[in-house]
C-alpha cells in the first residue's frame, strides 16, 4: 500500500468508528484544504504587466567592478619588460605568486587594484614598471540548495552568482512539505565561520517583495526546511505506522495555540 493511501484509509476508519459512537470527526486533510482555500482568498498583490520586450539597459554603468575569485586565471603583463609576462592562477588561499611577487593577495580585489600592488612590488627591481592584470578565464561559482526541494545539490555557474529564486529554480522548486516562511542561507563569514541569514522566500514567491530575490555569494548554502505537519506525518510513518495495531486509530488535529494564535499540528491517537 502506498504512503498516500495509508492516511486516507486511516481517516475513513476513524470516521466510521466515530459515527458508530455518535460523533463526527473532521479529518485534518479536509481542515487543511479549507485553510488553503481561505488563504487563496487573501489579497493578491497587483503586479504590473510584463513588457513585450525588456528595456535596454546600460550594464556597464550599473554593475560593480569585477573582483577576482579563487580559481581565476590571470595574465600579468609588463609592457616594457615582456620577458616577465606570466599567467597565474589564484590559489585556494586567495593569493598568487609571480617571479617577483612571492605572495600577493588577489582574492576580492579588482584587476586594477592588484596591478597597483604588483607595480609597487616590481618597483623594487625595475624602474617605473608598467604592470597590467587581465582576467583570462573566470572560475565557476558554486552554490548549494538542500532541504525540501525536488533536486537538491551543487549548482555551478560562470559569471555572477545565482539569485535566491534562480537557485531554488535550479533545484526543481520547493516541495509541498516545505516551510516557505523559514528558508535560510548559510554563508561563510570572516574567519571562515558560518553565518545564518534569513530569506524572505514566501514574499518573493507571492510577488510581494522583489528585493527578497537576493544575490547569493559563492559557496552559499540555501536550506529549505520542512513544515511542522510534514514532520508529524514523517514521525507517524517511521515510528507509529509500522508498529501500530491495525485497530489503532491515528489522525491529525490542528489545535490553535492560546498564547500565539498559531496553528499547531499534533498527532492524536484514538482507540
Amino acid at each position: 500500500m502506498s504512503e498516500e493511501v495509508i492516511p486516507m484509509v486511516l481517516q475513513r476508519n476513524e470516521i466510521r468508528r466515530s459515527e458508530r459512537r455518535g460523533r463526527t470527526v473532521v479529518p485534518a486533510r479536509i481542515v487543511l484544504v479549507g485553510a488553503i482555500a481561505l488563504a487563496a482568498c487573501s489579497t493578491v498583490p497587483t503586479l504590473p504587466p510584463a513588457p513585450m520586450e525588456p528595456e535596454a539597459q546600460s550594464y556597464s554603468a550599473n554593475l560593480p567592478p569585477y573582483r577576482i575569485q579563487v580559481g581565476d586565471v590571470l595574465d600579468v603583463r609588463l609592457l616594457l619588460n615582456p620577458e616577465l609576462n606570466e599567467e597565474v592562477t589564484v590559489r585556494p588561499d586567495g593569493h598568487i605568486s609571480t617571479t617577483a611577487a612571492e605572495d600577493a593577495v588577489a582574492y576580492g580585489r579588482t584587476p586594477a587594484e592588484l596591478a597597483g600592488t604588483l607595480r609597487g612590488i616590481y618597483g623594487h627591481e625595475l624602474q617605473n614598471p608598467r604592470v597590467e592584470v587581465e582576467v583570462k578565464s573566470f572560475a565557476p561559482t558554486r552554490v548549494y540548495v538542500g532541504g525540501e526541494v525536488n533536486t537538491p545539490g551543487e549548482f555551478i555557474t560562470v559569471g555572477p552568482t545565482l539569485s535566491l529564486s534562480q537557485a531554488i529554480a535550479r533545484a526543481g522548486g520547493t516541495k509541498l512539505s516545505s516551510d516557505d516562511t523559514s528558508v535560510f542561507i548559510i554563508r561563510r563569514g570572516p574567519g571562515d565561520k558560518p553565518e545564518f541569514l534569513s530569506a524572505k522566500w514566501k514574499d518573493l514567491r507571492q510577488g510581494r517583495d522583489p528585493n527578497a530575490d537576493v544575490r547569493l555569494a559563492p559557496y552559499d548554502v540555501v536550506y529549505v526546511p520542512k513544515m511542522g505537519i510534514a514532520e508529524v506525518y514523517q514521525f507517524y510513518n517511521q515510528y507509529v505506522g509500522q508498529f501500530a495495531n491495525p485497530s489503532f486509530g491515528f489522525s491529525y488535529l490542528l489545535n490553535p495555540t492560546v498564547t500565539t494564535g498559531a496553528v499547531v499540528a499534533a498527532p492524536v491517537a484514538t482507540h
